[in-house]
């Protein structure tokens, strides 16, 4: 059913006194123009007889009959109507089958098709970018997969935009986009569906990645001119709405058009350098960046666990490295919370479990209250071969990296360097445990006629000198905070050196033979920052991921 509704008219339903809700999904705001005109403007675009239903079929009223003078002045004319339509649609049927045309402007192709999937229409259009989307079930939908077959995790996203600048999200079923590298190319598509309508309250995350391609770089299209128009460019507001496609897994076709003027249209990520992302205000802005990892949280070797849960990432640059030369107040490293909603690709998961710095093009990441968000739509990947160099020059400076020293700006999910004394051990979290010396087996059998021998299942063998591996935090007094506790909670290597000549014979050692002690500068992840009803901050210390560590530095505190 096709409704006009013009200016100062009324929708009346013959005896109706029920409420009629009009969907405006499909609705177009048509601006009055010549007949002339209106013929030059639409007469490229094939459509198709629209079939007359009158309301009162739609809802099913029974109060109006066929000798109603209302019915009758409705539906005199339904029967040859219906005649008509159903001719003139076998006709345009046959001439899609033949010649489908390919049209510029995907509003049209959504008005003209519905929500039924596409048939013998194609858009052709830019794909802006390419990325993957966990799987949602869309309800009410339709899906295209059977009932038996599981859905696949993610799915395969394309954002698109056609001549007259509008976007859309194309999710693709099957093996529509296999072995294709699309972003960047002129394309159509053919055989889609609207899964829904998006806009900027409801769809944020994907307008802030449309944002980041507005103004567009060359002139659009716009309706009523054959040409585009330099205007167009630069008055033109962001776009407020798009669609969501989806590509039929049988139907959906998407090609690509080569030497098509169409492809100028594409605006590529252009990397920026932390500190200038830093030194920007634009919060809620998106931005690409070359950076190097050089620490990870959870340091995981498990695939399946990093794919589930959020991961904190330390990086750097050498533009936040060499602040000491520029005396700059901003941070030597950042902070970068990667969502579960950002899927990552199965080399860089590969990469993560490694524990070895690496450097990563950060595509399209979010920053949002003084830190950097991957979230849906932003990609992790890898340097191209061809840039490995030119990125690592970006990233890496020689010698050690420099870290941060605890102050009053240290951030939660940061890392900085502290130093202090010991001014106190939290005894209720203390605690010792052997570990095979041979293989660092932490989970020994205790036997049972020995009470001081163990036997190691790794190593098919008894133990007769495990060693003693401690958890312990301690309390510092640190230059840097002088108004706040600071507790740290030691790695291995400086619970030893700490209680070199405190531990007694047994393993164990008094309090008051460490209180007192310099330790630092310590690596440490800042776990917890409190206000009330003291100040206090929550410190672990951590080893920097190094090219040199080998497997034994993988065992991780309780």
């Amino acid at each position: 059913m096709v409704l006009s509704v013009h200016s100062r008219q009324k929708l009346i339903v013959p005896n109706g006194s029920c409420p009629v809700i009009l969907n405006a999904y499909f609705c177009q705001k048509v601006v009055a123009e010549d007949s002339r005109s209106t013929h030059e403007v639409h007469c490229w675009d094939t459509s198709l007889p629209r079939r007359s239903i009158s309301l009162a079929q739609m809802f099913r009223f029974k109060s109006l009959t066929n000798n109603s003078p209302e019915s009758q002045v409705t539906c005199s004319d339904l029967t040859t109507a219906e005649a008509n339509w159903v001719h003139g649609h076998e006709q345009a049927k046959q001439h899609f089958s033949a010649q489908p045309p390919l049209r510029d402007s995907l509003l049209d192709a959504i008005e003209s098709q519905g929500a039924t999937t596409w048939s013998g229409v194609g858009v052709r259009v830019v794909v802006q970018r390419v990325y993957s989307l966990p799987y949602r079930c869309q309800q009410g939908v339709g899906s295209a997969l059977p009932p038996s077959s599981d859905p696949p995790r993610v799915r395969v996203c394309l954002l698109v935009q056609d001549a007259y600048g509008m976007f859309s999200e194309v999710h693709s079923e099957g093996t529509v986009l296999k072995d294709k590298e699309l972003e960047g190319k002129s394309c159509s598509l053919a055989g889609m569906k609207i899964l829904q309508k998006a806009t900027r309250g409801r769809a944020a995350g994907l307008f802030s990645l449309i944002d980041t391609m507005w103004p567009p770089v060359m002139p659009l299209k716009t309706p009523g001119h054959s040409q585009a128009c330099e205007e167009v460019k630069t008055q033109l507001p962001p776009p407020s709405f798009c669609y969501i496609l989806t590509a039929h897994p049988n139907l959906g076709q998407i090609d690509i058009i080569k030497e098509d003027p169409l492809s100028k249209l594409y605006q590529p990520p252009i990397p920026r350098c932390l500190k200038e992302i830093l030194q920007t205000d634009d919060l809620g802005t998106r931005f690409s960046f070359y950076a190097r990892v050089i620490y990870q949280r959870p340091q995981l070797n498990s695939l399946l666990l990093l794919e589930q849960r959020e991961i904190w990432l330390i990086v750097t640059d050498v533009t936040l490295q060499i602040q000491d030369e520029n005396k700059s107040n901003l941070p030597k490293t950042m902070p970068v919370c990667v969502t579960s909603s950002c899927v990552l690709g199965q080399e860089v998961l590969e990469v993560l479990t490694e524990a070895t710095p690496h450097n990563f093009f950060f595509r399209d990441a979010l920053r949002d209250h003084g830190r950097i968000v991957c979230i849906e739509r932003t990609a992790l990947l890898l340097p191209k071969p061809l840039d490995v160099a030119s990125v690592a020059l970006s990233c890496e400076r020689p010698g050690p990296v420099k870290l941060d020293e605890l102050d009053s700006v240290t951030q939660v999910n940061s890392i900085c360097s502290v130093q202090g004394t010991v001014i106190g051990v939290d005894e209720s979290t203390a605690f010792s445990w052997p570990t095979c010396d041979l293989c660092g087996n932490e989970r020994l059998e205790q036997s049972p006629d020995d009470r001081s021998a163990f036997s190691c299942g790794d190593c098919s063998r008894v133990v007769t000198s495990p060693l003693l591996r401690r958890h312990l935090q301690v309390f510092l007094d640190c230059p840097s905070r002088p108004q706040c506790t600071v507790r740290v909670k030691l790695a291995q290597s400086s619970i030893s050196s700490l209680l070199r000549f405190a531990a007694c014979e047994d393993g164990s050692y008094e309090v008051k033979s460490v209180l007192g002690k310099e330790v630092g500068l310590l690596n440490c992840f800042v776990q917890s920052i409190t206000t009330y009803p003291t100040s206090c901050i929550g410190l672990e210390e951590i080893e920097l991921l190094s090219t040199e560590r080998t497997s034994t530095d993988h065992h991780q505190l309780p």
